[in-house]
């Protein structure tokens, strides 16, 4: 064990869902100390930024309930088919949510939704060279595309009209690439 890294003492699973799994974890802290953790065990996701060959990109206002209301963000959905790649997994949900398939995907990296309490990993892309597809949105999603420049889109976070992690991470990163 290496000493940033925390011994697993029991693990009890307390709720399984459609979505996420409770853990309670019995831990020794690095430094000795025994510890109960909450985790939140989730089976990642996927998320696109869709450009158009202009240098506009397609957002999504969905309705996010946990939040109460509408959210500007990218189109994103979990890996949720077994041993499906994070590519696939953002290639589908930007047909699925945007009605356009990627022909090409750039990687952005990663992120760590929120480690204090999940798992949960999400990888980032941009997608490239669209082509028209079909909707397929799933019965909970409200998703309506917007269109904008990338600029605003850049705005959009810097002033708080963007507030999703995934979707300010993925922007931020496409905007340092383009330096």
């Amino acid at each position: 064990m290496r000493d940033d890294e925390a011994r697993l003492l029991s693990r009890r699973r307390v709720y399984e869902g459609r979505l996420l799994k409770i853990d309670l974890d019995d831990v020794e802290l690095p430094g000795g100390r025994r510890a109960t953790l909450e985790t939140i065990r989730h089976p990642g996701a996927a998320a696109a930024l869709p450009f158009l060959e202009d240098g506009e990109v397609i957002l999504i206002r969905q309705y996010r309930h946990a939040v109460g209301g509408t959210i500007l963000e990218i189109p994103a959905g979990k890996l949720d088919r077994p041993g499906e790649p994070p590519d696939r997994c953002a290639a589908r949900e930007v047909e699925e949510e945007v009605g356009v398939r990627p022909g090409r995907l750039v990687p952005l990296g990663s992120i760590l939704t929120t480690p204090g309490f999940t798992d949960e990993v999400i990888w980032l892309f941009e997608a490239h060279d669209l082509v028209p597809a079909a909707t397929n949105h799933d019965a909970d999603e409200v998703i309506e595309p917007v269109t904008m420049p990338f600029g605003e889109a850049v705005e959009a976070v810097a002033d708080g009209r963007i507030r999703d992690a995934k979707s300010v991470a993925a922007i931020l990163a496409a905007a340092i690439r383009r330096r």
